[in-house]
């Protein structure tokens, strides 16, 4: 098969679940002889309009700026000519998603990572019902999690192949976890990944160490606050993620938005290190029933402004860190609690990953049907947009002029 997938997101280096897990299919794929393709954008500081490089044999990628992605995308296709077209929802325009139908009809596959990205449902940025039907229209969606799968049934009513990304590589899976060292620690610190509830328990244990791990989301002024606190300090970007695991002693993932499924949490349980997250989304699932679940107060609006990684600024509700300060104590104070999550942690994620497929969408696409051809979607019209959507995509074109 030759198989292009499509990204508005970096993909070199790649900065977060989605991308990873895309990253983990295609390199299942090439590995098995298909040939594969990415388009997707350039980091933040490339400097230049288009990028390409050879990740491995038959695994290539296009890095192309915002105002030439699409036309990038059409090219590509063309000259191509692959038999399927992944489209990941990182998409916010959805632009990639129209222009995947225009020019590879039927042969469309919708990723669905990230539910804040999706043309549809409560905790969607850009709300189409164009781009909705161009889901619906897919020749097939995959879903990385039962709770996913679940939203996209309720709110595009269509059905999607819950498929996990095989991310997590392979056993013996390293035991990290240790009580008595490290840091309580969390990945990409910023607002709608739960920083409040991070900085503020950080500064109700000032006795204990705090780190992160930045990510795609952790702005300037999130830099600054945690900076402003002296028992924090940061973890370097990594090539592998148990270089940050291993300078762990608890896990936070306090998110205060719809994750879809979690990945860092399962890949922390596999090194049995424990895990306290937000009782919400994805989180429900990717805990496996061992991972201590605490109530949040969600972002439910954003403004119509943004930060500097050019993502629109949450408002965020009051966080009661009672639960979470208690929850931590709890582990803090006693070495055999520790171990008791710390064992069964490992051993329900080892359970989880041994039942993973590496080869599940592949063979998941040899079966796929084409779809009929979908009608192309028109752009979404800027009266059905919320204030703070219609800053959003008025920012992002202001950087593609």
């Amino acid at each position: 098969m030759r198989i292009l997938l499509a990204s508005s997101a970096s993909y070199d280096p790649p900065r977060g679940g989605s991308t990873r897990g895309n990253l983990a299919w295609l390199s299942h794929l090439a590995a098995s002889g298909h040939s594969c393709l990415v388009v997707c954008g350039l980091p933040v500081d490339a400097g230049r309009d288009e990028h390409q490089s050879s990740l491995a044999q038959n695994l290539s990628l296009v890095a192309v700026s915002d105002a030439h992605r699409r036309a990038a995308l059409r090219d590509r296709i063309a000259g191509f000519q692959p038999d399927w077209v992944l489209v990941s929802s990182e998409d916010l325009s959805h632009s990639l998603l129209e222009e995947a139908h225009l020019q590879a009809p039927g042969r469309v596959v919708y990723l669905a990572h990230t539910p804040q990205f999706y043309p549809f449902g409560p905790a969607a940025w850009n709300p189409s019902e164009r781009a909705t039907a161009l889901v619906r229209a897919c020749a097939g969606v995959v879903a990385i999690a039962r709770f996913t799968a679940a939203y996209i049934q309720e709110h595009a009513g269509c059905a999607a192949a819950v498929i996990h990304p095989p991310i997590y590589g392979q056993p013996p899976f390293p035991l990290l976890a240790h009580w008595d060292r490290g840091a309580v620690a969390m990945i990409n610190p910023c607002p709608v990944k739960g920083l409040p509830i991070f900085a503020g328990l950080a500064r109700r244990f000032p006795g204990v160490p705090f780190a992160a791990l930045p990510g795609w989301g952790t702005a300037h002024e999130n830099r600054r606050a945690l900076e402003a606190l002296p028992n924090f300090e940061w973890i370097e970007p990594c090539d592998r993620i148990e270089q940050m695991l291993a300078r762990t002693r608890i896990l936070l993932v306090p998110s205060l938005w719809v994750e879809g499924f979690g990945l860092i949490v399962v890949e922390a349980m596999l090194r049995g290190v424990p895990v306290l997250a937000s009782g919400t989304g994805g989180l429900l699932e990717s805990t496996l029933g061992v991972g201590q679940l605490l109530p949040v107060r969600p972002i439910e609006r954003f403004e119509p402004r943004f930060d500097s990684q050019h993502m629109p600024v949450p408002v965020v509700p009051p966080q009661d860190l009672a639960p979470w300060a208690d929850a931590l104590q709890a582990i803090l104070d006693s070495p055999e609690r520790y171990e008791t999550l710390s064992r069964a942690s490992k051993d329900n994620a080892e359970r989880f990953v041994d039942s993973l497929d590496a080869g599940a969408l592949e063979a998941w696409l040899a079966t796929l049907q084409p779809a009929p051809a979908a009608v192309p979607a028109s752009p979404p019209r800027a009266a059905a947009l919320s204030p703070a959507r219609r800053a959003l995509l008025l920012e992002r074109l202001r950087k593609r002029v």
